[in-house]
């Protein structure tokens, strides 16, 4: 993956969530209200905001410091963001509580997608 479309994919990711945070505190409210899950939802979006601008920095890192570290920690960004918020999205709509089970996966890829950063920030000439 290069950093051009990784920075890209963030644009995407960005774009993403905030148009499902406006539309989680407008359109959705009621829903989000009725399934006792507005906080989740908020989190969920947190979260992909949080690990959307990881994913832009780790782009721009990977313009200026060319390590597999950082295309590892990109692919970690992107599968933890659309396991852990996404599972969360569905939840909060859903109300389908075994989906709270696959959350912590994408959780732990969130993590493994900071190590890889750390990684590869290590290995960079200083």
């Amino acid at each position: 993956m290069s950093a051009k479309l990784i920075i890209i994919i963030a644009g995407i990711f960005g774009a993403l969530a905030v148009g499902l945070g406006a539309f989680g505190a407008h359109g959705l409210e009621a829903t989000l209200t009725a399934n006792g899950r507005l906080d989740t939802y908020e989190t969920a979006v947190k979260y992909q905001f949080y690990h959307t601008l990881a994913l832009l920095l780790t782009g721009i890192l990977l313009m200026n410091i060319n390590h597999d570290y950082f295309i590892w920690a990109s692919w970690s960004f992107i599968i933890g963001m659309v396991i852990f918020s996404g599972s969360l999205y569905i939840l909060s709509l859903t109300n389908v509580t075994w989906l709270g089970a696959i959350t912590p996966i994408g959780g732990l890829a969130l993590i493994v997608g900071w190590v890889f950063l750390i990684l590869g920030a290590s290995k960079a000439a200083s």
